[in-house]
């Protein structure tokens, strides 16, 4: 059971596969990772969506990273597992709710140095990673699902904006201030 038996394989879909494979993760530094970026953003995106409607975000997301993540390779038999896709509509939403936001960032400067970084700089430099990470990858063997990463990105700030994002959000604190 676990990664094998739960873990979407693009070549061989399942629906439940879909569902399940958000909440599986690679091991506890795969978890570790995604709990930190969710802590972090999840929760002001949860205080402006309602609690039941960033459960539907979250998974839709989840599920339009995940479907991205296949079509990019239809042919795949690695499966696919984690949070990160749907974490990373999130990130989207967060750069269109909170772009002035600051967040806080541990740079290694010959010694650890904390820098406030606007939310938009941080979240724009990850997206453009994770494009230039798909361009530079040979998509041989396992590893981390690039696609799923821009879709979710994508799906979350398409969603933010089809729920009429209201208002850019007032508070222009992270959650870290």
């Amino acid at each position: 059971m676990g990664i094998k038996s739960f873990g979407l394989v693009p070549s061989d879909i399942y629906i439940y596969k879909i569902f399940f494979s958000m909440f599986l993760h690679g091991g506890w530094m795969h978890l570790i990772g995604n709990m930190a970026y969710l802590w972090i953003f999840g929760n002001n995106i949860e205080d402006h969506l309602g609690h039941i409607k960033f459960l539907i975000f979250y998974l839709f997301c989840g599920i339009c990273a995940t479907l991205i993540h296949v079509f990019s390779d239809v042919n795949s038999t690695i499966p696919v597992v984690g949070a990160s896709g749907a974490i990373s509509g999130i990130l989207g939403a967060y750069l269109i709710l909170y772009p002035r936001a600051k967040v806080k960032l541990l740079v290694w400067f010959g010694i650890v140095t904390i820098l406030r970084v606007r939310a938009s700089i941080v979240l724009i430099f990850w997206f453009v990673y994770q494009f230039l990470s798909v361009l530079k990858s040979t998509g041989e063997g396992g590893g981390v699902a690039w696609w799923a990463h821009i879709g979710g990105f994508i799906a979350g700030i398409l969603i933010i904006f089809l729920l009429g994002k209201k208002k850019l959000v007032e508070k222009e604190k992270g959650p870290w201030e």
